[in-house]
């Protein structure tokens, strides 16, 4: 029988959430450490860091893939620490990569990694791959730096905000994204494994399609 994320999958990720947002909401980076205007208000810049993930099919595809691929490549169907560990790594580095391209910090790779990401989690997902933890985590750290670093450079308004508002948009894909495979993993019909493979494999193809151009404008 098909399940949802269980209680405490999702007190974990809100608890998160809630962990990450709460020092950034506060925060300030000031006219010297960024380059971001700070007159928005609280609210408005919250919500404009909560939609961005919303507004490029490339980082929404990301998340959701990550918590999908996490889920989907499990060994056991019950939720645990080490499947909310690729999730959370990704979550947890993307703040950081934003912190970073708020303060004006950035790299011609951005975009090829960012293709690249789409590219490889979307084989992830179509193969069903398990990693293990560690390596799992640091791999999902490592694309998730590069797309903070994007979201970054592109928020405006209240920085700590607006970061807090990216993570936990963030961390809801990544639910999403769990739920999703939960129910593609545990449903015990033909086409619901098929439905997954053709996903990874849909992402997979729409960062190959980035990719190269992505790599053109570096070289």
């Amino acid at each position: 029988m098909t399940s949802i994320l269980n209680r405490r999958t999702v007190l974990t990720l809100a608890g998160t959430a809630a962990a990450l947002a709460s020092p950034l909401a506060m925060a300030h980076l000031g006219a010297e450490a960024g380059v971001h205007s700070h007159h928005a208000d609280l609210l408005s810049s919250l919500a404009e860091g909560a939609i961005h993930p919303f507004t490029g099919l490339d980082h929404l595809a990301a998340m959701l893939s990550v918590g999908l691929w996490s889920t989907l490549s499990a060994r056991s169907e019950r939720m645990d620490r080490r499947t909310l560990s690729a999730p959370l790594a990704f979550a947890g580095t993307m703040l950081m990569g934003g912190v970073l391209g708020a303060m004006g910090i950035q790299t011609p790779a951005v975009e090829p990694m960012i293709a690249a990401s789409l590219l490889v989690i979307g084989l992830l997902v179509a193969t069903r791959l398990h990693l293990s933890t560690l390596l799992g985590a640091a791999l999902m750290a490592m694309f998730a730096l590069y797309h903070g670093l994007a979201h970054g450079a592109e928020l405006s308004g209240h920085m700590g905000a607006a970061l807090a508002g990216m993570v936990i948009s963030t961390l809801m894909l990544h639910g999403t994204g769990m739920w999703i495979g939960q129910h593609l993993q545990q449903s015990q019909r033909t086409p619901a494994k098929w439905l997954a493979r053709a996903a990874g494999a849909a992402v997979a193809l729409l960062g190959g399609s980035l990719l190269m151009p992505a790599m053109a404008t570096v070289l």
